[in-house]
């Protein structure tokens, strides 16, 4: 028997919502509308640019709508007349009050960048990497109130590497999300999801970002910082405010094998990697790529081509 597919609203705004949209819309289903935020003044210009998701969107003429809340009569009027089966939430922006969720047949079902119940909130990708997790994933979670305290229907997991970013881990669990929420969206449709409740034990949040998680302080070993950075990078950038004012960015990094006896934050000479600093306990962190104020990112190579810097005085007083 072919499926019919399921009518649905799609609700997502930034990058990472593109790959589980696109998908959909080359699936059996049929995305009705787009939910997204609004379009915001961005750039030098400060223009008003819409969403990665809107523009999306429109490219393959969706109707799209941008509300500043699910709570209005208008919000909720204009849900119930899209018919949908079912919502699909991929780091929308809003939360969907309970009238909202009871709309769809099948519900609303999250992408969701993390291995619940690890990392529920804001900065599942980020704060997996400054705590040093070995591995991380996605979710396809029914919605409840809670936040994302909901049955999960499917997961897929990857390893964080040495060398993984918020960047190359973003693009690696969107991906990963779109795939994940396709075959639980067929699930759905065809009657076989199990929605298995999340654990009790293992709850952790990943809070908002702040610039200042990004601040760097080489008082803490390097191992700690390294993921600092990697966290961060590229928004908002681990950085060091230095003698001047200006903040140099750290945007990747490593750890040599070496140790030193020098005051923490020293700068130790560079290697073919990198440029090296001296950390807590002897340790030595490794900055490979690193971004001045007012220029781009540029390697540490090309940046000391550019920046005489006097081995065993402070990285920071140089900057």
């Amino acid at each position: 028997m072919p499926k019919s597919g399921l009518n649905i609203v799609f609700m997502g705004s930034p990058d990472f919502s593109c790959p589980s949209l696109s998908k959909l819309i080359t699936s059996d289903h049929k995305v009705t509308h787009v939910l997204t935020q609004p379009p915001r003044a961005s750039g030098r210009g400060m223009q008003e640019t819409k969403t990665a998701v809107a523009q999306l969107a429109e490219s393959h003429n969706i109707p799209t709508s941008w509300p500043l809340s699910l709570k209005t009569k208008d919000s909720y009027d204009l849900l119930k007349n899209c018919h949908a089966d079912l919502f699909v939430v991929v780091a929308y922006g809003l939360i969907l009050p309970k009238n909202i969720l009871d709309l769809p047949r099948l519900g609303a079902l999250n992408g969701h960048a993390s291995l619940l119940p690890r990392w529920r909130g804001a900065a599942p990708i980020q704060r997996a990497i400054e705590a040093g997790d070995d591995i991380t994933g996605t979710c396809a979670m029914m919605m409840e109130e809670g936040l994302d305290t909901g049955p999960v229907i499917l997961k897929s997991q990857t390893p964080i590497s040495e060398d993984d970013t918020a960047s190359t881990l973003h693009d690696r669990l969107a991906d990963m999300t779109a795939d994940t929420l396709l075959e639980a969206i067929d699930a759905l449709e065809n009657g076989t999801a199990i929605a298995a409740p999340q654990s009790a034990d293992g709850i952790l949040y990943a809070h908002k970002i702040q610039k200042s998680d990004a601040a760097l302080s080489f008082d803490k070993e390097a191992v700690e910082i390294k993921r600092q950075i990697h966290a961060f990078s590229p928004f908002p950038g681990g950085f060091i405010t230095g003698a001047s004012g200006k903040r140099t960015k750290c945007l990747t990094a490593y750890l040599p094998e070496t140790h030193h006896s020098k005051e923490n934050g020293t700068y130790l000479g560079s290697d073919d990697k990198g440029l090296l600093i001296g950390c807590a306990n002897g340790t030595t962190l490794g900055i490979s790529m690193i971004q001045p104020a007012g220029k781009k990112p540029m390697s540490a190579s090309e940046f000391l081509r550019g920046r005489h810097l006097e081995i065993g005085i402070d990285f920071d007083k140089q900057m």
